[in-house]
């Protein structure tokens, strides 16, 4: 199996921020409502004072005053299926598994339509609220043999180095920049 990370991976630009950039125009008073604690966390988050999980409950906490989060979901994904990277379609295939960082009911859509599997944040639609961990880093090791016990994976594409831990379990694993594949910096390759 391959494991790949969807974020400016095989997804392009960031989900997350791309679902909020679209739910401001689309959604504009639920985003705004939400704006002054999520600024406020963005703040507190720069000068360490707020962790990521936080910060992320704070931007996320729009969706309470959405009254259909699945249906805006669902706009979402229409209007931007096009960020899905060629070089991925090209090579996917159906025992992937991708693992994210990014809200499990924001990615699912994506992961059905595209017939894989899929490990992300577990985070209540309703609320923006994150239940257990944010799935970043060594997390996503953990989660990826939660879910997947006896798994072997070959192949793992990430854009960002904080994916080492899950680079460092797989036989090959490659860095992705702007669709450009190149070897895993540091990789000691079995």
């Amino acid at each position: 199996m391959n494991t790949y990370d969807f974020d400016q991976t095989i997804f392009n630009p960031d989900s997350s921020y791309a679902f909020i950039m679209f739910c401001l125009r689309r959604r504009t008073g639920a985003v705004l409502r939400a704006l002054p604690g999520a600024a406020l966390a963005g703040l507190l988050h720069l000068g360490g004072w707020v962790d990521t999980k936080t910060l992320k409950e704070k931007l996320f906490s729009f969706l309470r005053y959405l009254e259909d989060v699945d249906g805006t979901v669902a706009e979402f994904w229409a209007e931007s299926w096009g960020g899905i990277e060629e070089w991925y379609l090209r090579q996917k295939r159906e025992d992937d598994v991708i693992i994210s960082a990014s809200p499990e009911f924001l990615l699912r859509p994506a992961a059905e339509k595209l017939g894989v599997r899929l490990i992300a944040t577990p985070m209540d639609k309703n609320s923006g609220r994150i239940i257990g961990a944010n799935c970043h880093d060594e997390e996503k090791v953990r989660r990826f043999y939660g879910e997947y016990p006896d798994a072997h994976t070959e192949n793992f594409y990430s854009d960002s180095l904080s994916d080492s831990p899950m680079a460092m379990i797989a036989d090959s694993a490659f860095l992705v920049k702007k669709g450009s594949l190149s070897p895993w910096p540091g990789k000691q390759y079995k």
